[in-house]
């Protein structure tokens, strides 16, 4: 009798032991991002910024009464590695959708597969309007503003000076095109009278600033477009400082603000440049001054752009989870539809018609802090998305 009601027992807590784990287990999530390379600088703060959203989660008890887990993958600026770290993280590590991308030319590639995969794929950071425009599904939302939102913030002033002659550079990819593209024809809606004298497409991560600095001048541009980033920004800013171009001309830079591509500079940063950026040090709403401290006694640094980027995809992954109620991917894909997430900048949308959120982007003017010895920005504002952004798009339908 006894060895009976032992093996009942035995048995009662194997079958216990066989459903209790499936309700405990973690909720897994891939990100896919350009860890190494020329990315690093704002996919490394990213990273920190999803662990902190990931830790702050779970210590509230998750989502749905299970952990977060996040399984990281480096796709070292490549598309291919992407596509096939997308299919291990799926096959293999059964994680529950997809998120990250840092180059434009990869997230296109990640939400290809993800379209063909009906897998949930959320862009923290690949720019392209493509990805939820005419190349859009409804497996793919995107948190940042996109190329085209970013250009027209940048034309809708520099449409109102006085500068005709201009010039591009930018890296030679999707994310380089768009950017220039959307500035330029809104450029010329606002000033018919603008000339372009000059474009200039190095390859990404292997520019060679001497004859391309010494091209621009030699074209003699009243104003430069500027979509160069990371260390090819760098060694153009260096190259150009050497010969005065900054003096000569009036710059616009998308990007050029981010404290990942003017802090590096330091007081070599130019200052009168026209940016979209992140002020994170003078941004006054006390949500975003508490999750500053937050992220600064962390880890002991101060945040960047990715830094709260990665924090607010997690949000948003988190909020999509609670509203679908289910990890189930055409739950996902419903509840993305219209998804609110309170942010440390105020309230963001995704927006049902096509999956782009309402996050704006800071636009102002670099200056040199001689206090911090980095270039800042001043007199910028936050621009809403919804002052740039389409009613209607030029996206699909859900069967493209």
């Amino acid at each position: 009798m006894r060895s009976r009601r032992l093996l009942v027992l035995i048995s009662a807590g194997l079958a216990l032991a066989s459903t209790a784990p499936a309700a405990a287990q973690p909720i897994k999530v891939g990100d896919i991002n350009s860890y190494s390379g020329i990315g690093a600088p704002f996919t490394g703060p990213y990273r920190a910024g999803v662990e902190m959203a990931v830790e702050e989660i779970n210590a509230k008890g998750g989502v749905l009464g299970r952990k977060l887990e996040v399984v990281f993958r480096d796709d070292k600026g490549q598309p291919a590695e992407a596509v096939k770290h997308a299919q291990e993280l799926v096959e293999s590590e059964k994680v529950a959708l997809i998120t990250g991308g840092f180059l434009s030319n990869v997230g296109l590639a990640i939400s290809d597969w993800a379209k063909q995969n009906k897998t949930m794929y959320v862009v923290a950071e690949s720019l392209t309007e493509a990805i939820t425009w005419s190349k859009g599904h409804d497996h793919a939302v995107r948190l940042r503003p996109n190329t085209y939102e970013q250009g027209r913030m940048l034309a809708d002033k520099a449409g109102k000076m006085k500068y005709v002659k201009w010039a591009t550079i930018g890296p030679n990819y999707e994310y380089g095109k768009r950017a220039w593209e959307t500035f330029r024809d809104r450029l010329k809606e606002m000033k018919p009278e603008v000339q372009i004298v000059g474009e200039h497409w190095p390859t990404l991560g292997k520019i060679e600033p001497g004859p391309l600095v010494t091209a621009i001048m030699s074209q003699n541009p009243d104003a430069l477009y500027v979509s160069l980033f990371g260390s090819d920004w760098l060694a153009f800013v260096r190259e150009a400082q050497k010969r005065g171009l900054f003096q000569k001309m009036f710059v616009v830079g998308i990007l050029l603000g981010e404290p990942e591509y003017i802090d590096p500079l330091g007081t070599e940063a130019p200052e009168g440049m026209l940016v979209t950026g992140y002020p994170w040090y003078d941004i006054k709403g006390q949500a975003h001054q508490d999750w500053v401290a937050r992220y600064t006694k962390r880890g002991d640094k101060h945040p960047v752009l990715g830094s709260l980027i990665g924090y607010v995809t997690y949000q948003s992954v988190a909020e999509a989870i609670k509203k679908a109620g289910s990890t189930d991917t055409a739950k996902l894909v419903a509840a993305f539809k219209g998804l609110k997430v309170e942010t440390p900048i105020g309230p963001i949308t995704f927006r049902a018609v096509d999956g782009q959120s309402t996050m704006g982007a800071w636009v102002g003017t670099t200056k040199i802090d001689p206090a911090r010895g980095v270039g800042i920005m001043v007199n910028y504002e936050y621009v809403p998305a919804r002052r740039c952004c389409p009613q209607t798009t030029k996206r699909r339908s859900s069967a493209l």
